[in-house]
């Protein structure tokens, strides 16, 4: 992504403002699925933008096909990372993502595991299936609103082991807390 110094000031104001910092850095991989958690507000999506700004970096994310193709709100949609995804295709949203992922030169892909912004019992798979057909490993991302820190963590490779991955996953993301729930994250 061209370096845009007036909106990368701009995403690093707004997280100045808000009382926000950044910590840690996105690896240096030309493919991955970024995973963000808690997703407990549509704060998240704020701050996640204000992070993108502030260092200048694309992530991608799905979003429904109509909103990419919107008139007004499209092409702001597709330069803000949105694929368009169609729902009634005979594929599914998963393949639709990873065939997007193998098609791209350079793609990190995010999405929020639990797949909403309310408490769940558990994640949804979608992130590790994506993943795991695409051949990119999983870096893990925490929105940390008890400290007011959006962090960067470790790139995760996946075994074969959905449910075991993701156990371990869920077990890094439980010192953080999100905006609406005071228990994030599920039992394991």
């Amino acid at each position: 992504m061209p370096r845009n110094r007036f909106m990368e000031g701009l995403g690093r104001a707004v997280l100045r403002l808000g009382g926000w910092r950044m910590v840690g850095a996105f690896p240096d991989l030309p493919k991955f699925v970024l995973i963000a958690a808690p997703h407990s507000s549509n704060w998240d999506g704020v701050w996640g933008a204000a992070v993108k700004l502030g260092m200048g970096v694309k992530l991608s994310i799905l979003g429904k096909q109509a909103l990419v193709k919107a008139p007004l709100f499209g092409p702001l949609a597709v330069w803000q990372g949105v694929i368009g995804v169609d729902r009634s295709a005979a594929h599914g949203v998963v393949e639709q993502a990873v065939m997007a992922i193998r098609n791209a030169d350079r793609m990190w892909f995010t999405i929020a595991p639990e797949g909403t912004r309310k408490l769940v019992d558990r994640w949804k798979p979608g992130f590790w299936h994506i993943a795991r057909a695409a051949g990119v490993p999983v870096v893990l991302a925490y929105f940390d609103y008890a400290n007011k820190v959006v962090g960067i963590g470790p790139v995760f490779e996946l075994t074969d082991d959905m449910h075991a991955d993701i156990a371990r996953i869920q077990r890094w993301y439980k010192p953080y807390k999100g905006r609406n729930h005071d228990v994030q994250q599920p039992a394991d």
